[in-house]
């Protein structure tokens, strides 16, 4: 098979989705690869590196003439969709249930569309496990930053000092993001509370940190109490392929502390902040009744290194069958790619999604 890895394009996205030793492993098993150039410079690997690997440099109108497979980290940006090919394969992070005008292009060039984050083993997105580890993580880190009184915030330090309280902060959903964020954010000191629709994650919580942490379950009266208490709230909800349902209306986020900061987190999929709308990392945040927002659609891309290492470890046994075996034969054998599939033939073949975009 001929896998294309073209240079990703969106606002400051220096992730690749493959690294030079995962090419090498591709090319061992009789494929061939096709990186465009440059495609690596923001993680740290050069053209000569991805040569040394056996992969050949191209630009990327000739990358997607000749490639059966395109491998990318992002979903395409309109200027690229001229350059797929009609039935072209291609594998990456998609978000398609926010994104009809995507989704549409995929069915009218009959691309068959595997996401990152609807491929599910053993009930986990193992794909986008890694990124949600690091957005999770970089999640507090940056609402204390915007929670500076020089940037819009309160002026809250987030791990208080003797004698003064520390910042509390509330965290949506309890999955890998909302863990990690959990585990950030109680270690910087801050009061933590977490809401999420599960006990079971609940119960989880409790155990492991002895009580230290706050915990409800997703009643409106609960989000409620705790959003108009919070100094910072972390969305971290996700239904893997389907719209992110919104948990924090508009006229709840009006009634927020002044100067509190949102980081929504599942904007890929919507958000589950009814003000939320993506921004990049040029023009992180914006402010809605006095309270911050920052909702970077591509997080852990501010740390290409780390997440193209791990992205990599976790893609490549996948991109691996999916060369060997082709689509089909690779959708029909193995389930997770069969749940990652989600445009094929030109229709939506996951339900989530077709429910999602059923009202557009």
């Amino acid at each position: 098979m001929i896998i294309g890895i073209p240079r990703e394009i969106k606002e400051h996205e220096y992730r690749v989705s493959i690294t030079p030793a995962g090419v090498k492993l591709i090319l061992k098993e009789g494929h061939r690869v096709i990186v465009e150039k440059s495609a690596g410079a923001g993680s740290g690997f050069s053209d000569e590196d991805y040569q040394k690997s056996g992969a050949e440099i191209s630009d990327k109108f000739n990358l997607f003439s000749e490639s059966e497979l395109i491998i990318k980290v992002k979903e395409p940006m309109p200027s690229e969709y001229d350059f797929f090919r009609e039935g072209q394969a291609l594998f990456t992070f998609l978000h398609l249930a926010p994104n009809p005008e995507l989704t549409g292009f995929l069915i009218k060039k009959h691309i068959a569309a595997l996401a990152y984050e609807t491929l599910e083993e053993g009930g986990t997105t193992v794909l986008l496990t890694p990124m949600s580890e690091i957005a999770g993580k970089m999640a507090p880190v940056v609402a204390a930053f915007y929670l500076q009184k020089a940037y819009g915030g309160q002026g809250i330090l987030v791990t208080g000092v003797e004698g003064v309280s520390p910042a509390r902060v509330l965290i949506l959903g309890a999955g890998v993001v909302g863990m990690n964020a959990l585990r950030v954010a109680l270690g910087m000191g801050a009061r933590v509370s977490v809401i999420n629709r599960g006990v079971e994650k609940l119960q989880q919580i409790d155990r492991e940190f002895s009580g230290k942490v706050d915990t409800f379950q997703a009643a409106e009266e609960n989000i409620e109490f705790e959003v108009l208490k919070a100094d910072i709230v972390i969305g971290a909800v996700l239904i893997p392929g389907a719209r992110t349902p919104r948990l924090v209306s508009k006229g709840l986020v009006a009634k927020m502390k002044k100067g509190a900061v949102i980081v929504d987190v599942s904007v890929d999929q919507g958000g589950c902040i009814e003000t939320t709308k993506p921004t990049t990392h040029n023009n992180p945040v914006y402010t809605v009744d006095g309270v911050i927002h920052y909702a970077v659609a591509n997080m852990p891309g501010a740390y290409p290194r780390t997440s193209t290492l791990a992205l990599t470890n976790k893609t490549l046994p996948y991109i691996r069958l999916l060369a060997k075996n082709g689509i089909e034969k690779s959708v029909r054998e193995n389930e997770p790619l069969k749940k990652a599939l989600n445009v094929y033939r030109g229709k939506i073949v996951r339900e989530e999604l077709a429910e999602s975009l059923s009202g557009e």
